[in-house]
């Protein structure tokens, strides 16, 4: 009776089940399913078609209200509405998406980003600036939206080990999205000629075409990426959820964007975020201005943005696989160095090649921190409240795209180019200290 229970117990012994620990895989060495690969090939495709028309607001915007005031102070005024409505509808989206899953708030939000790119082609027709604020509200309203939901369904489908990964695959999608803001400026400027129209209301009416192939991407996912997150073990065999265990946050407290305050690992996450948006929301609103001021054409202006994005989206996969094997932390310190060279560049040289390598650079900066943020607040949440988190911190980095641009635009007025570089580096004292203090014992591992 002893032998056999000795035999039992001894996982080695010939027909032996083997036990939970072994059945586990480590999560880098697991295969993505094709399902997940198809799904993240959909959102990454949905990515490039709306991120060709979410360059229009940074390529455009200024020119469109110097065009309306006739004055640079509030030129940066787009941008800061863009941000003002991700502020307002972020955290509220990533509530339904967390009852009522992903899609339907990605489809509502693309719904409302083409309804608004109508509104702002028909402004410059009618020259209306009121209906041009408008359509910019609701274009920024879905576009914050979408922004939030691709994201967070992106690191949704991955397990922990693999975040970085998944949300940088998704993201390059807008590195695509870049190379059509141009085509689209070229287009507009030919039809705008044979149909008597503006080159900007032209454009503004293309960013439709390139929004209607994304609603169809997004249709086709299933299932819900909110529902593969909840039960990851059923799509990585030998997945074991240990975040359950590793999570700061979860569906039992009393959540309000006060609760992710609290958590330290979601504070750094928040600030680095504010930072890096503030710095970026503040060189691209104002940048496209001095370059008209100095002469350079809207083609030029439109390639320089591109540039940007490109920097914004293009790295994505490998900084990705950074944060997932140095860790969040450095990741988002590398960010934070090269956003402010990037500033010093773009802010004080006349050069055209130094501008764009600049706001290549904010761009490439800001990567770092998106994606190292955001595998940062899947680390510490739940699947049930991460749509929360994620709203809280797109939150956070919206009420800095709004105050940003407007500040930049009067210190570009009143003391020139040279305080955008020294409130730069202000700004990124912060962000900083908390990262200093933050202990990351392991990628993706807080003490």
């Amino acid at each position: 009776m002893a032998q056999a229970e000795d035999t039992s117990l001894n996982p080695l012994s010939i027909g032996a089940e083997p036990t939970p620990a072994e059945l586990v895989v480590d999560e880098r060495d697991m295969p993505i399913p094709s399902l997940i690969r198809r799904n993240t090939l959909l959102l990454t495709f949905a990515e490039m078609f709306v991120g060709t028309g979410q360059q229009m607001v940074p390529t455009l915007g200024s020119i469109v209200v110097y065009s309306f005031l006739g004055s640079a102070t509030f030129a940066g005024i787009s941008s800061s509405v863009i941000g003002l409505t991700r502020a307002l509808v972020s955290y509220p989206s990533g509530y339904v998406a967390d009852r009522r899953g992903r899609k339907p708030v990605l489809l509502i939000g693309l719904a409302l980003s083409l309804l608004g790119a109508i509104g702002m082609g028909m402004s410059v027709i009618w020259s209306s600036f009121a209906l041009y604020l408008f359509g910019l509200l609701v274009f920024g309203i879905g576009g914050g939206t979408s922004q939030q939901q691709r994201r967070l369904s992106a690191t949704d489908m991955y397990p922990p080990a693999r975040r970085g990964e998944g949300l940088g695959f998704v993201l390059t999608g807008s590195l695509v999205g870049a190379l059509g803001g141009p085509a689209i400026i070229g287009v507009a400027a030919t039809l705008g000629h044979s149909l008597n129209l503006s080159q900007i209301a032209v454009a503004w009416f293309i960013v439709p075409l390139t929004i209607i192939p994304s609603i169809a991407l997004i249709l086709l996912i299933r299932p819900d990426p909110r529902d593969i997150a909840l039960h990851l073990e059923r799509f990585y065999p030998g997945y074991k959820p240990a975040e359950l265990s590793t999570a700061t946050i979860d569906e039992s407290d009393q959540l309000s964007i006060a609760t992710f305050l609290r958590n330290y690992p979601q504070l750094v996450a928040f600030v680095c975020m504010f930072v890096l948006y503030a710095n970026m929301s503040m060189m691209m609103s104002l940048a496209p201005l001095q370059m008209t001021d100095r002469g350079m054409p809207l083609a030029a202006i439109s390639l320089t943005v591109a540039a940007h994005v490109v920097g914004m989206f293009g790295f994505s996969i490998p900084i990705g696989r950074i944060a997932d094997q140095l860790g969040r932390r450095p990741t988002i310190f590398l960010g934070i160095f090269i956003s402010t060279a990037g500033t010093m560049f773009s802010a004080l040289s006349s050069s055209y090649a130094l501008i764009m390598a600049g706001l290549f650079l904010v761009g490439v900066g800001w990567s770092c921190g998106n994606v190292s943020t955001g595998a940062l607040i899947a680390d510490t949440t739940t699947a049930a409240v991460r749509g929360r988190a994620m709203g809280a911190n797109i939150t956070f980095g919206s009420v800095a795209s709004v105050l940003a641009p407007i500040a930049g635009g009067i210190l570009l007025e009143q003391f020139g180019a040279v305080s955008l570089v020294i409130v730069s580096v202000i700004l990124m004292i912060p962000p900083l200290v908390l990262l200093f203090r933050l202990r990351e014992t392991s990628p993706g591992q807080y003490a």
